[in-house]
């Protein structure tokens, strides 16, 4: 068998394959693009319309919600990454665990919630890793020890 008789009989493999998925826009009603974000024990519930840059958390300003800059930058990085400051209304719902983890929590949401309203912004955001759930939670507490890995002190006497 030469080289292209073995190129021949790949080709047909190599058609058969299927295509890239295809992302579409997908909107309710409203018009609005809805996602669900989690981070350790915090899920959010996130809204993204056109509008003027709004972000709202549990019908609080962000701000107000996030007192600390740090938690304000997590926020609003999917955002920041695409260009789109000031163009989009956020609505969010959050619950379960702490200020950090709902931060993300809504990250994730916002993140989720742009590709789902212009899916062109998918690369962008995959890169920047926006859209990866961060898997890493608590780990739990073992018998036998005082926390998950943590022994109780040892007596010798």
């Amino acid at each position: 068998m030469s080289g292209l008789e073995s190129l021949e009989a790949l080709a047909p493999q190599a058609a058969a394959q299927p295509a890239a998925p295809v992302h579409v826009q997908k909107l309710d009603a409203h018009g609005r693009a809805y996602a669900t974000g989690k981070r350790k024990d915090a899920v959010a519930r996130v809204w993204v319309k056109p509008g003027s840059g709004r972000i709202t958390v549990n019908d609080k300003e962000y701000t107000a919600y996030f007192a600390r800059p740090v938690l304000q930058m997590i926020l609003k990085q999917p955002i920041v990454a695409a260009n789109r400051d000031g163009q989009f209304d956020v609505i969010a719902t959050v619950v379960g665990g702490g200020l950090s983890g709902q931060a993300g929590a809504v990250r994730h949401g916002i993140s989720k919630a742009l590709t789902y309203y212009e899916p062109e912004l998918r690369g962008v955001l995959k890169k920047g890793g926006f859209l990866t759930r961060d898997a890493r939670v608590v780990e739990r507490k073992k018998y036998g020890k005082r926390k998950a890995r943590r022994s109780f002190q040892f007596s010798k006497r």
